[in-house]
């Protein structure tokens, strides 16, 4: 690894440790969510279901976000793949991203368009 590729991927790095400071927030709201859509089934405080819907979205949104940004980044993988083996793996790597970049948009759609809240959303 040359001088230069090791600035990137240190570079790559950081960025990925700034990305799991903001999984740990989103944990975070994810659980004050939780304690919102408990009290609206428990008492139907509709403040705490606008308020749950709002971080929910919050959340989706983020994530995509940060889903897009690895997609992105496996696919810019794909042309450091040096052997067949790489190459293979860079592919697969890059087909799971976008999976999961779906996964992200369909989450979102439905936390936009479930006003009911009658679908359970979670993220992995």
């Amino acid at each position: 690894m040359n001088n230069n590729d090791l600035k990137n991927k240190l570079k790559q790095l950081k960025i990925e440790d700034n990305i799991w400071i903001i999984y740990i927030i989103i944990i975070f709201l994810s659980w004050y969510s939780n304690s919102l859509e408990r009290k609206y089934f428990i008492f139907n405080d509709l403040e705490s279901k606008e308020k749950y819907r709002t971080i929910i979205i919050l959340i989706f949104s983020i994530l995509l976000i940060i889903y897009v940004y690895f997609f992105i980044d496996s696919l810019n993988g794909l042309n450091d793949s040096k052997n067949k083996t790489d190459n293979t793996l860079a592919h697969l790597s890059s087909i799971a991203s976008l999976l999961i970049v779906i996964s992200g948009v369909i989450f979102l759609y439905i936390a936009l368009n479930d006003k009911d809240l009658s679908v359970e959303l979670a993220f992995n």
